[in-house]
């Protein structure tokens, strides 16, 4: 019996239960497929994986892989205990050569290090996700990545910004406020070590930001451009509970915790703007 609650306790903690903060995952404009719900955390989690894969110039591919991995090794925690001396989204193992346990709890390193072996194995976008995951992790299970392989596809899909308005969180009305009021040094901070310092404006261009806001500009062309404009509204959608960011809007579209994805209220003769701008708690 006790093992029965703890193991129902366990699930209702990773993926969410009925009235907690959570994500979604899901197709693209609210429509209907499969979907895939997560915590705050996990979702931060995720967008930080996907973010340092797209820096680096990755596939999408390479994105599913990480993020299949990770929600096999951790259930996309950042978690400071494992197997041995196995530590973070990865579980990578100190005294295997992959950092200093600082290092290796932060998941922009962490997430790096995965890349970099990755992108070291050849032809890893064509192989059989659970062979590309083995070759790096050197698991006792290397079949159990494929269960996720489905969820993570989808994650990718949202995180690299070709599914629009795809990704979404519920968060207390109140959650951004009550623990001050969000802090734009921050924003940008995180941004920059998951993007590189390229993804802000210079200071006094078109892009700067307002007070209480970040603007990033998407810095692309074409349908490359809303990609990319849509992988940074989807990451702060995704940290918005971190960073107390409460409102995201790009492309006509807005984001608040409250509503979800809604159409923009654009005034006439205003097209959709190619910015992605994120308002913070006050």
């Amino acid at each position: 019996m006790l093992v029965a609650v703890a193991g129902y306790l366990a699930v209702q903690y990773l993926s969410g239960y009925k009235g907690s903060p959570r994500c979604t995952v899901g197709p693209a404009g609210g429509g209907e497929g499969r979907t895939y719900e997560m915590s705050p955390e996990q979702a931060a989690n995720a967008a930080t994986v996907s973010a340092v894969g797209t820096t680096r110039g990755l596939p999408e591919r390479a994105v599913t892989i990480a993020l299949a991995t990770a929600l096999q090794e951790s259930a996309l925690r950042n978690i400071d205990h494992g197997d041995r001396d196995s530590l973070g989204l990865f579980q990578q193992r100190p005294s295997q050569g992959w950092g200093t346990p600082a290092q290796i709890m932060d998941p922009v390193y962490s997430s790096g290090e995965f890349y970099k072996h990755l992108a070291e194995v050849p032809g890893y976008s064509r192989l059989p996700l659970t062979v590309a995951a083995q070759r790096v992790q050197k698991s006792g299970f290397p079949q159990a990545y494929a269960k996720h392989e489905p969820d993570a596809a989808l994650l990718a899909a949202a995180l690299t910004g070709r599914a629009p308005a795809s990704l979404t969180c519920s968060l207390p009305a109140a959650s951004a406020s009550t623990e001050g009021p969000g802090d734009a040094t921050e924003v940008r901070s995180d941004l920059v070590r998951a993007f590189g310092k390229d993804v802000l404006p210079s200071a006094g261009s078109a892009g700067a930001s307002a007070a209480g806001t970040v603007s990033v500009p998407a810095r692309a062309e074409g349908d490359a451009a809303s990609r990319r404009g849509w992988e940074l509204a989807h990451w702060a959608v995704a940290r918005a509970g971190t960073l107390r960011i409460t409102e995201v809007s790009y492309a006509g579209r807005v984001w608040t915790a409250d509503t979800g994805w809604r159409t923009e209220r654009a005034g006439p003769g205003k097209p959709p703007t190619t910015t992605v701008r994120m308002r913070l708690a006050q």
